[in-house]
């Protein structure tokens, strides 16, 4: 396939399913295989451009962002506070993909333990819903305490599962611990951005050598795709989930797991 349509669909499809939970990783992973672009050079190339997903959660939610430097009166998710509680929800899957990097990108980055991660993911989504009866304790950021930044931190730990889904695994996580869904997404988004910039950069460091100089040229377009796809998938995945619950995700997620066990070779 031609190099730049492969790029455009790569950065679709990271800026589509970066935030929503279906992992994109997962889906770069079993994108790749069909494209024909596998290896330690073409997860370093989707790890890269996560940068442009990234950039787009950040122009969504600025002022948000702006407040971390210049807190406003009444916002208790602003000034130091709110940088405390992103450290909080970001160290435990820092710490732990540090020690995993290698391990994960050597035994995880395949199509059937993706599928596995999938179909796991899906069951925690429903098992969620399911027994989701008791009244949100957390409705809004600035609701946010320690606690709960440091257990969905704990949750995002799954996320190093390729396939699990790192917004899936935070949504669910601040649900199971009292936030109300909207926010549960809000906090995913916002918290992803110190985790995924760290990892982006590591990445971009420890693997810049593979790259050429006529790389460069496709970097920049999965990045600038990816942050067109993000940006319009943050949007409209934030009306959604004020509206419904995560059960569709869970169900599209149970039928690609199996179209890869039953489809794919083994």
């Amino acid at each position: 396939m031609d190099p730049w349509l492969s790029t455009i669909i790569l950065g679709v499809v990271e800026g589509v399913t970066e935030f929503l939970p279906v992992s994109s990783t997962g889906h770069l992973i079993l994108t790749g295989v069909l494209l024909g672009q596998e290896g330690d050079k073409a997860a370093s190339f989707d790890i890269i451009i996560q940068l442009g997903a990234i950039l787009a959660v950040f122009a969504i939610y600025r002022d948000r962002f702006m407040s971390l430097l210049v807190p406003k009166p009444r916002e208790r998710f602003a000034g130091k506070r709110g940088i405390y509680l992103l450290m909080l929800t970001s160290l435990p899957a820092a710490l732990v993909g540090l020690v995993a990097r290698k391990a994960i990108k050597a035994h995880l980055f395949a199509p059937l333990p993706v599928a596995l991660a999938l179909a796991s993911g899906a069951v925690l989504i429903l098992i969620v819903e399911s027994r989701r009866t008791a009244r949100s304790k957390y409705h809004d950021l600035d609701d946010i305490s320690p606690a709960l930044a440091l257990g969905i931190g704990l949750f995002q730990c799954l996320a190093l599962w390729p396939g699990f889904s790192r917004s899936g695994a935070t949504i669910l996580g601040a649900m199971i611990l009292g936030a109300r869904r909207k926010l549960a997404a809000e906090y995913s988004f916002i918290a992803a951005v110190p985790l995924m910039i760290a990892a982006t950069c590591y990445e971009t460091y420890k693997s810049w050598a593979e790259f050429s100089m006529d790389d460069i040229q496709f970097l920049a377009l999965g990045f600038a795709v990816a942050f067109v796809s993000a940006w319009v998938a943050v949007r409209w995945f934030i009306g959604l989930v004020s509206r419904v619950t995560l059960r569709p995700f869970a169900v599209y997620r149970i039928i690609l797991a199996v179209a890869v066990f039953v489809f794919w070779p083994h």
